[in-house]
């Protein structure tokens, strides 16, 4: 089959509309907070819902697709359930000095350096292991709340109109920054398209990933329907992104969409090599009317240690995007990308040499950094690979590092041809 044709006979015309249908889609999910990628065409593989529990009428896979993209979906609320399993090592009291010591992984008062235990930014490697319960609500454009539920204690980040505030409770430590509020018109997003807007900082919503899946996939994907499914108390069908490529670490991506609304309600990746999911982000209570105005209130407490965003910019960071190497370093000066579809891999130099080994550090801490990863050579030098179940990263003893959703050897063959 060649690229954008489908086994259906569709023609340029339709398959033109379908691409434009999956871009709608990319802007319309609600609330998109993931870092995104510059991906252009969409290849869809014709298929039917298989009959299931529940009962609901068959839909194509562009079907479906159009059908996320024509939500208008402006309120929500809910509880959302995210489960990570990136197979990362315990590091233990080592990973504590770690994060605090680089800037933001640590917890507490004063955690994350000079910075704020409060900042989005510190709390979204949280994120990246273990299950976490969060509570979210969306009211159009310019108010999203979303709070990152624990035992003893609870953080929140705002968005109220032109303020963005984070509070942690654990160390009463508050975060504000503002953003433009410039006015979009009612319901307008910043690229002047409908929706909820976009909630910069901790991503939220299957919709969250959803929008990234989509976006990332083009000819090198299979997209097909498979079946339906309950999820919080609603039907929905179940969207199914594959990859063609061999070399990618992803091995599937499932998305279930309300059949009402066009919402994604589930998301959930399982890797190339089998097992438990990578990430599983799902609704366990959802609803799609207003929340009470009072929701997005915050006034900071009187003995609370405010830190203010000095560059005015948006508060967080976006994650990275499953599928696309491009979205795992975006933002870093230098960066190309390197492959298509799912072997892409991101580069950089970091204008140093690489990441320090057993016989550069020494001692117990030497020896565990060397047991982390793989050494590897080839045409580009040598290097060190590090794994996860879903990113490999390659620095090379020369300071260059190559990244991306992809087996190791499929990093070394971009590493030796983009030396």
């Amino acid at each position: 089959m060649t690229p954008y044709e489908s086994d259906d006979g569709r023609d340029a015309g339709e398959t033109e509309d379908l691409r434009a249908g999956r871009r709608k889609a990319s802007r319309y999910v609600v609330p998109v907070a993931v870092v995104g990628v510059a991906a252009a065409t969409i290849g869809i593989v014709p298929a039917l819902a298989d009959s299931g529990d529940p009962d609901l009428p068959k839909i194509s896979a562009q079907q479906l697709i159009e059908k996320i993209a024509a939500s208008d979906v402006q309120q929500l609320s809910g509880t959302v359930k995210i489960d990570t399993d990136l197979g990362l090592p315990d590091l233990g009291g080592l990973g504590n000095g770690l994060g605090s010591g680089f800037g933001g992984a640590g917890r507490g008062p004063g955690a994350g350096g000079d910075g704020s235990a409060a900042d989005p930014s510190a709390r979204l490697t949280e994120l990246a292991s273990g299950s976490h319960t969060l509570r979210v609500a969306a009211d159009g454009p310019d108010r999203q709340k979303v709070s990152l539920l624990e035992d003893t204690a609870e953080y929140s980040l705002i968005h109220n109109g032109k303020d963005v505030w984070g509070y942690d409770s654990e160390s009463n430590e508050v975060y504000h920054s503002t953003v433009d509020d410039t006015p979009r018109g009612k319901g307008a997003d910043e690229d002047g398209s409908r929706g909820t807007g976009r909630q910069e900082g901790l991503p939220a919503t299957p919709s969250d990933f959803a929008a990234e899946a989509l976006e990332s996939v083009d000819d090198t994907t299979s997209v097909t329907v498979d079946g339906t499914v309950h999820v919080a108390g609603r039907d929905a069908y179940k969207l199914l992104i594959k990859p063609r490529q061999s070399g990618t670490t992803v091995g599937a991506i499932s998305i279930a969409v309300d059949a009402r609304t066009g919402t994604p309600l589930k998301f959930t990746l399982t890797p190339a090599t089998g097992g438990a999911a990578v990430v599983d982000v799902g609704f366990t209570k959802v609803g799609f009317t207003a929340p009470a105005a009072s929701t997005f209130d915050f006034t900071p407490p009187r003995d609370a240690q405010v830190t203010e965003d000095e560059g005015h910019g948006r508060a967080g960071t976006g994650a990275a995007v499953p599928g696309s190497g491009k979205g795992l370093a975006k933002g870093l000066d230098g960066m190309k990308v390197l492959g298509k579809g799912w072997n892409t891999v991101a580069t950089f130099d970091t204008g140093g040499s690489g990441a320090p080994s057993g016989s550069e550090v020494g001692g117990d801490l030497g020896g565990f950094l060397d047991s982390l990863g793989d050494h590897v050579n080839g045409t580009f030098g040598s290097g060190t690979v590090f794994s996860t179940r879903l990113v490999n990263a390659l620095i090379t003893d020369d300071g260059k590092v190559y990244i991306g959703t992809v087996d190791k050897d499929t990093l070394v063959r971009a590493a030796n041809a983009g030396r």
